[in-house]
């Protein structure tokens, strides 16, 4: 008889749990988070297993990997795209894991994508290099504001950028807001200079896919963005439609309408954070250094503001790069702008 297995995942601990093919509960186990005892504990059952459903958390690389190099069919459940039977009035760990192995029994488990294994670190190396230009900015706008408090003008990205430590004392007087500036540039060298090193690194070992080029093509995407791009998309065949790809880039309204009225909201954080931080980054590059973007850009504002106005040619922005990365072709304008 065939059985299904899934896993709800922890910090520190799965909870394990098997069914067969009348529902059946034929083990319900708590396993710490190591692979030697989540395989001792399949391993009376592996051939029967069709399947094992592990929780897409924060921590499921070695869970995925560990189990699919043993030879078991993996399938990464998305948990946002899941909604429990609200008729449950009780709920844990057990019944978590019981109710994913039911999915996939049924054939309905909402599935997540599972990265491969080879490609990860280095999407990963540019997910911190965001990380680290995230921090620099706010270091920027932190050191800007103080500027505009105390001297009553606006100093700008490329004044900061070339700021050295010892000119906090030439700007400010008082000790503390010197101690202060002088911190905040330090900070920005040093994080400019890994920035830079991260760039580097991936420049060397990043697999230039075929996307990567199409997408070069695009006005405001340029090295860095592509690579992104390219990276946190993978396969663009998962996503069948412009407008699951769009969707997944959270570049669209997360609404629900009944007879036309709206009737609540989806989920704003489904999906790719990173896909809609790159996309909103070309956006803003290109309405400053390509004409026909800027003109779309304030045709939009007119009718509502600036930051909608953004993500609007963000979300078109994406649209023209699923196609292209899906037929292997370059930028056209015509076809993003008329």
């Amino acid at each position: 008889m065939a059985l299904y297995a899934a896993v709800d995942l922890h910090s520190d601990n799965g909870v394990l749990a098997i069914l067969d093919q009348t529902d059946k509960v034929v083990l319900r186990k708590r396993v710490a988070n190591s692979l030697p005892p989540m395989l001792a504990a399949l391993e009376p059952y592996g051939p029967r297993i069709k399947g094992v459903v592990v929780e897409s958390t924060y921590n499921w690389y070695w869970l995925v990997d560990g189990l699919q190099e043993h030879g078991y069919r993996v399938h990464l459940a998305n948990p946002a795209a899941i909604a429990q039977y609200d008729g449950i009035k009780f709920g844990d760990d057990v019944t978590d894991a019981v109710f994913l192995a039911r999915l996939l029994r049924l054939g309905i488990l909402p599935e997540g994508y599972i990265y491969p294994k080879e490609e990860r670190p280095v999407r990963d190396l540019l997910r911190r290099r965001m990380l680290l230009v995230r921090h620099r900015t706010a270091l920027m706008l932190s050191l800007q504001s103080m500027i505009t408090r105390e001297f009553g003008r606006r100093a700008s990205a490329n004044e900061i950028r070339r700021m050295r430590p010892e000119h906090a004392s030439e700007l400010f007087q008082e000790p503390h807001l010197v101690l202060a500036a002088e911190t905040n540039i330090e900070i920005i060298r040093f994080l400019t200079r890994k920035i830079a090193l991260l760039e580097r690194t991936v420049e060397k070992q990043a697999t230039l896919k075929p996307e990567y080029h199409c997408l070069l093509s695009v006005p405001g995407i340029g090295r860095t963005l592509a690579r992104t791009i390219a990276m946190e998309t993978g396969d663009i065949a998962r996503f069948p439609q412009v407008g699951s790809y769009s969707s997944y880039c959270r570049l669209v309204k997360s609404i629900r309408l009944t007879n036309g009225k709206k009737k609540g909201g989806g989920n704003q954080k489904s999906g790719n954070r990173y896909l809609s931080w790159a996309y909103i980054e070309a956006a803003n590059m290109m309405k400053r250094h390509y004409e026909a973007g800027r003109k779309y850009l304030q045709k939009k504002a007119a009718k509502t503001n600036g930051i909608i106005a953004t993500k609007a040619l963000a979300n078109k922005i994406s649209k023209a790069c699923y196609f292209m990365m899906r037929d292997q072709v370059h930028f056209d304008p015509k076809k993003m702008f008329g």
